[in-house]
Formats: structure tokens, C-alpha cells, sequence
């Protein structure tokens, strides 16, 4: 007879000062050694579920619960989340949010040393993890010049340094490229061969085939369909498209023709040609390090052949009415290269021509507007309304909920921003980018928090800007988002152009 090691019965659940169930008398049976994945549109209720088993709920986030929830024998309810340390570990969408410490070897033994274990077995076991999880390069590295997908895998080997008998993931994949997707895959894998209860929330699929037991359909706030793993994968495309979810395969743009085009040092080797016009833009001269060497008497110029640069490219045609997705690996200055474009990089030296004017340092403000990854540190008002209201020249309200009807945020327009789950709080930023009217749209990873149906959103509006003769750039890892809206891929590597190409 197989072990249960969760059992959620009859529970339900509506967070403090909402009106609306987010959980709705559900019961769920996950077994020892499960892998299970949680799926569905967002605001389903997936994260509820995970902040149910790792104590989270009712402990840190407070609201009406009912019904009562086990834990490896722990009755969640009466048990402290310190009691849960050493059985429940949580890998959380943002690896961020859950570091306490700024090197890399304090973080793996943060957990062992919090939980008061022998020092000589605190080393014992980040040894242990450090060999199952081959990141022995990582050891000895600040925090803060990480990539996301080491700074997901520090998250990954702190949480095992617990030994915990159940490992929760929300969200793992949202800010990885492929190589470190396919890196968390791997250490998922570790994970299964020594029998850990495995319980991921997540919108992307094709990288967990092969890996899961069960997967489990969520659908407003109620467990709505259940398949076994091969059964799973086993649908077709239109099965899936019909459940609002992400495809099961998506096509690699990513990594390999990177290297095939690209040599990482003298960039450029197969950019398409694309011709000026008064409408669209020109990139010139754009040089930027993030270590700069002082010098007394006048402020150095950077050449393309410095080394160092984050960002290196010395010309570059943006098309009207074009949407480009960026695309490279994580920490290869995709994020660098937006935030140099807009004017948010105050030493970046270079210039922008479009309409026959010249934009230079902080004048490109005037020109673009960008979205960033973390949305988190451009939502300033009281309310959804507000936000986009405060990007406008000229207020209109009727424009506004025309673009927070067409990103199906309407309904929320008088909660608070930072109210809001991680993928609504996303798409109230890409409204305010809309109602800015900016020449040039600069997106980051806008859909890594969406679910298929809202990515699909997106990607209509982006095409519905470019086709209004904006540009817009899209820092992506989702080959779905280049599928549905992309006319051009421009991979960055190493700070460089490695090429730009149209999307067949």
C-alpha cells in the first residue's frame, strides 16, 4: 500500500479582505515519491495549493480557511514553519526573495545552520549537494553577479541542504533560458532518485516530459481534471490548446544557432539586412561596461574592442512597425541592452536616430518606454486605474479601460498593484506601456508569468502596436511568444550582436 505524505481535505480559501474563493473544497492525495505537477490558467489556484503544504497559508498569508491540510503527519494549522524546515523546502518563482545571505557557499548552509545542525554536518551535506547538483563553479561567488538560472540553481541546493522529504517549485522555469531549464530538469531528476515527494506549479510543460507521475488540471480554484504523466503528454496539440495551456514541444531558437552564428567576441555574423527610413531607428555606437576604470581628467570613450563591455554594438537597424524578439541565455546582456536603449544606463554612450532627430544619454526616455522583469519597481499607485492613468500624457479613462478590457485586467482596475498575483501585476505594466504611446516598446520577458491564454493576449498587442508603426523589442525565452508575434529574432551573446534574422 502506497504512503500519502500530503493530504489536503475539503479545503477552502479566500485571502484576507477578498471576496472571491481561491480555493474551493478541494481534496488532493499526493503519495511518497510523487512527482506531481500543478497546472492551469493564472489565478487557478495553483500557488494557493503550494502555499497550503509549505505553511505559508495560514501563517504568513492570512484569509478565511476551512478544511485541513497534512503534511508528512504535521497538522499544517497547529504547526509553526519552523517546525516544517527540515521536511517541506520551497524553491519560489523569484530565487530572490528567498536569499538571506550574499555569497553563494552562506546561502547552501543558511538552512543546516538555522536549524542548529553539528557544523561538521552542515559541511557534510553541502559537499553532498554540491556534488549531486554539479555546481562546484558556482562555490565562492557573490549573489549579486549570478544569472538567474545560477541564482535558481543556489535556490535548488539550499533547499536540498534541508533534506527535506517534500520539494516544492512554483514557477521554477519563468526566468530561465533552455540551458538552465534544462539544468533544473537535471536536478529534478536527482531529486526523483532519491525518493523525494516532488510538487511543481508551472506554465511551461515541454521540459517536464518524462519526469512527472501525475498532473493534475486546475481550474477556478477547483481541481478540475487529472491524467497520469504519459497520459499527459500523450494529448494532442488541439487537447492542449483547448485546455488554455502552453504546448507540450516547442521549437529551439535559443541556444544552438547562437553558437553556430555567433563566436561571442566579434559578434555580427549574420545580421539581415534591414534598410534606414525616417520611421524606424538606427543603434549607434552602443558601449556600456558595468565596471569602469575612473580617470582624473576626462571621461574615457569606449571602443568595440574593450574588453569587458556588457554591451557592445556599434550599429544596428530597427524596422518600423516590426516586433524583434531578443533572445540569448540568461546574464548574456539581453536586459542590459534594453535598459541601455531607453536611458536607464546613465554611462552607456551611444545614440539613437529616428524621425531625423538624434537621442542621446536620458533624451532616449523621451523616446521608449520599458517593462521590466520585475515589475515590482514601476507600480507607484493606490489602484490598477491609476497606474495606467499615470503613463498617459493625457488622461483618458475611456482608453484606459479599453486597454485594461483588452488585457483582461478590467475587473481589478480598483485593487491595489502589489494586491495582485505576479502574471496580473505584469499585465498592468504592459497596459501602462500602451498607454504611454512611446515610440519605441521595450519589453522584458513580459509572458515569463503568464499562463497560454494571456501570453496569446500579449502577443496580440504587441502585434497590434507594431502594426500602429511602433517598434517594439521583446527580451524572451518563450519560443511560444516568437511564434505567435515575432518578424525577427536578435540574438545577444556575450554583450554582443550575434545575428538578426527574420522568423520563418
Amino acid at each position: 500500500m502506497e504512503e500519502s505524505i500530503v493530504k489536503i481535505e475539503h479545503v477552502s480559501f479566500k485571502y484576507k479582505g477578498s471576496n472571491n474563493l481561491l480555493l474551493n473544497n478541494i481534496c488532493l492525495t499526493i503519495n511518497k515519491g510523487e512527482t506531481v505537477l500543478l497546472t492551469g490558467e493564472s489565478g487557478s489556484g495553483k500557488t494557493t495549493v503550494i502555499r497550503l503544504i509549505n505553511g505559508l497559508i495560514p501563517h504568513y498569508y492570512q484569509g478565511d480557511l476551512s478544511g485541513d491540510v497534512t503534511v508528512s503527519g504535521y497538522d499544517i494549522k497547529n504547526t509553526q514553519l519552523y517546525e516544517l524546515a527540515g521536511t517541506v523546502g520551497t524553491v519560489f518563482q523569484n530565487p530572490r526573495s528567498q536569499f538571506f545571505s550574499v555569497d553563494t557557499d552562506g546561502e547552501i548552509v543558511f538552512g543546516p545552520e538555522n536549524i542548529g545542525l553539528d557544523p561538521d554536518e552542515i559541511l557534510e551535506r553541502k559537499d553532498m549537494v554540491v556534488c549531486d547538483m554539479h555546481i562546484e563553479k558556482l562555490l565562492g561567488r557573490s549573489l549579486f553577479e549570478l544569472s538567474g538560472g545560477e541564482k535558481q540553481a543556489i535556490a535548488c541546493a539550499s533547499v536540498s541542504a534541508l533534506l527535506p522529504d517534500v520539494i516544492l517549485l512554483d514557477e521554477p522555469s519563468s526566468n530561465l533560458d533552455r540551458v538552465s531549464i534544462e539544468r533544473l530538469r537535471e536536478e529534478i531528476e536527482v531529486w526523483k532518485s532519491q525518493g523525494k515527494t516532488i510538487i511543481i506549479s508551472e506554465h511551461r510543460l515541454w521540459y517536464l516530459n518524462g519526469l512527472l507521475d501525475r498532473v493534475i488540471f486546475m481550474q477556478d480554484g477547483k481541481m478540475a481534471n487529472e491524467w497520469s504523466g504519459n497520459e499527459f503528454f500523450s494529448k494532442t496539440v488541439e487537447e492542449i490548446r483547448e485546455l488554455k495551456l502552453r504546448p507540450l514541444c516547442v521549437r529551439n531558437y535559443f541556444t544552438d544557432d547562437c553558437k553556430r552564428e555567433c563566436d561571442g567576441k566579434t559578434g555580427c555574423k549574420n545580421i539581415v539586412s534591414v534598410p534606414e527610413s525616417k520611421d524606424g531607428a538606427v543603434l549607434r555606437d552602443f558601449y556600456f561596461s558595468y565596471h569602469r576604470k575612473p580617470f582624473l581628467f576626462f571621461k574615457r570613450r569606449f571602443t568595440e574592442n574593450d574588453e569587458g563591455l556588457a554591451l557592445n554594438t556599434k550599429s544596428l537597424v530597427l524596422p518600423k512597425g516590426a516586433v524583434i524578439g531578443v533572445i540569448g541565455k540568461n546574464g548574456t546582456g539581453k536586459s542590459t541592452f534594453l535598459r541601455c536603449m531607453c536611458g536607464l544606463e546613465n554611462d552607456c554612450k551611444g545614440i539613437i536616430e529616428s524621425g531625423g532627430k538624434s537621442y542621446k544619454g536620458r533624451e532616449r526616455l523621451k523616446l521608449s518606454y520599458m517593462v521590466m522583469q520585475d515589475v515590482n519597481h514601476q507600480l507607484f499607485t493606490d489602484s490598477v486605474k491609476a497606474e495606467v492613468l499615470l503613463s498617459m500624457e493625457k488622461e483618458d479613462e475611456k482608453h484606459t479601460d479599453d486597454i485594461l478590457k483588452s488585457l483582461g485586467i478590467y475587473e481589478y482596475k480598483d485593487k491595489h498593484p502589489m494586491a495582485l498575483s505576479g502574471g496580473q501585476k505584469q499585465r498592468v505594466a504592459i497596459a501602462s506601456a500602451i498607454a504611454a504611446n512611446a515610440k519605441l516598446m521595450l519589453f522584458d520577458e513580459p509572458t515569463s508569468e503568464l499562463d497560454y491564454l494571456h501570453m496569446e493576449k500579449v502577443g496580440e498587442l504587441l502585434k497590434t502596436l507594431a502594426s500602429s508603426g511602433k517598434i517594439v523589442l521583446v527580451a524572451t525565452h518563450d519560443p511560444e511568444l516568437i511564434d505567435m508575434c515575432c518578424d525577427y529574432v536578435l540574438c545577444i551573446e556575450n554583450g554582443r550582436l550575434g545575428y538578426m534574422k527574420r522568423v520563418e
